[in-house]
């Protein structure tokens, strides 16, 4: 570039900006004074940890949650579904296959995250706590990753238990959020060692790391978070896997046990229900462009029944299977003037408030011919507890979603 000599070259300013940044993140921080270097902060007050067994601790680690963090940003998209997404009808049991995998891996997770910090907590012990900006900031990045991995691990457990006390936020709206934090705080993670995870899995490791800690060699280490892992996914699968349900021991549901055979998450007196459901003149009120139809419980008896096989899969990460009998949802969208493959119905409950007191039924399950107001389970009339006098039952559906003691069905065709 040629420029005269009394014109000097001008340096973008972004370009000065990123530079003072720079500079400033890389200059020395005070050491704090020696005598504060104490406790685990005095030298040599753990023997060495190997990057390599932290490495591959690591990648485990990263798998768990990716998938964890995939199976779990997909329910919450089928719950909450955006303009752009769509869900589809089949394979009916596809929900509780992801579902399944999402609790599974966080629970496998539990022994996998132990050992990492197992291996790394030493770390949180170096001196100078922080040499410069940076790496402050790289620190203060990775208690961030370990507070989320925590909270949702935490959390997760406290809510396939359904012990909800401990938790003063709403589980679902505090879970996701935090799982956006902890996965992005992950990827940061991986993009600052990745340099490292590189060398150590390829074996380039300093001959001091040995990968042995005071008499358990790596291996071992390796060997007893996958046993751990694979012990608890054994033992808690097995309540949506009927196979494995015989040694399900730690699960905290168990399919078979409940009314009729299925288990109950609210029951009708925990929804205040009982006396509207068991009512004798219940109706069922369907309004769409042909106008409002008000449907006894005979009158609901008196149409055309079908008995699909369809599973109940909660988000808790049970499910079972069960047999029910209805009227098809298309039927009653037809009825009320509308064409089921355009139709969005919006199902309410004779529960009164709860953020599950209703739930809409959008294309293709509207038309799907397994998407029931079911009326029987098991050949039986539905249990109280389980949505009598009428609750909606569709493939492919998050549990939450099924909603029961149904009231209202609102339907409306799309252009």
């Amino acid at each position: 570039m040629v420029r005269h000599a009394d014109r000097p070259l001008k340096v973008p300013v972004a370009r000065r900006v990123r530079g003072m940044v720079t500079w400033l993140m890389e200059q020395p921080l005070p050491v704090p004074p020696e005598r504060l270097r104490r406790g685990p902060f005095r030298k040599e007050a753990f023997g060495a940890r190997s990057t390599r067994l932290t490495s591959r601790l690591g990648l485990l680690l990263g798998v768990a949650f990716g998938i964890c963090f995939a199976t779990g940003l997909l329910s919450h998209l089928i719950q909450h579904p955006p303009w752009w997404f769509r869900w589809p009808s089949r394979p009916v049991g596809l929900y509780r296959v992801t579902q399944g995998v999402h609790v599974a891996t966080g629970l496998a997770s539990i022994p996998l995250l132990g050992a990492k910090l197992w291996s790394v907590y030493p770390r949180l012990f170096t001196w100078p706590p922080a040499r410069d900006l940076r790496h402050a900031a790289e620190r203060a990045g990775v208690a961030a990753l370990v507070a989320g991995a925590l909270f949702q691990l935490v959390s997760g457990v406290l809510n396939v238990s359904r012990w909800y006390t401990p938790m003063p936020f709403f589980f679902t709206t505090g879970h996701y959020w935090v799982a956006w934090l902890t996965f992005g705080a992950l990827l940061v993670h991986i993009g600052v060692q990745l340099p490292v995870v590189r060398r150590s899995v390829r074996g380039r490791r300093a001959g001091a790391e040995a990968g042995v800690e005071r008499g358990v060699e790596r291996r071992h280490v390796l060997l007893g978070a996958g046993i751990a892992a694979g012990l608890i996914t054994l033992t808690t699968v097995g309540e949506t896997v009927r196979p494995l349900s015989g040694v399900a021991v730690l699960a905290p549901r168990r399919p078979r046990i409940g009314p009729q055979g299925l288990p109950v998450n609210k029951t009708a007196l925990g929804a205040g229900v009982r006396e509207s459901a068991s009512d004798p003149a219940y109706t069922l009120t369907v309004t769409g462009p042909a106008g409002p139809m008000r449907l006894g419980l005979e009158a609901l008896q008196a149409l055309p029944q079908h008995t699909v096989v369809l599973p109940i899969a909660c988000v808790e990460g049970w499910s079972a299977s069960a047999t029910w009998t209805g009227v098809r949802l298309r039927d009653l969208v037809k009825m009320a003037g509308a064409d089921p493959a355009r139709a969005h119905v919006l199902v309410e409950s004779l529960q009164q408030g709860g953020r599950y007191g209703s739930s809409t039924v959008e294309p293709p399950l509207t038309e799907d011919p397994f998407t029931l107001i079911a009326l029987r389970l098991r050949g039986e009339v539905l249990h109280l507890d389980h949505g009598y006098p009428a609750r909606l039952i569709a493939p492919n559906r998050p549990g939450v979603l099924q909603t029961k003691w149904v009231a209202r069905l609102t339907v409306k065709e799309t252009r």
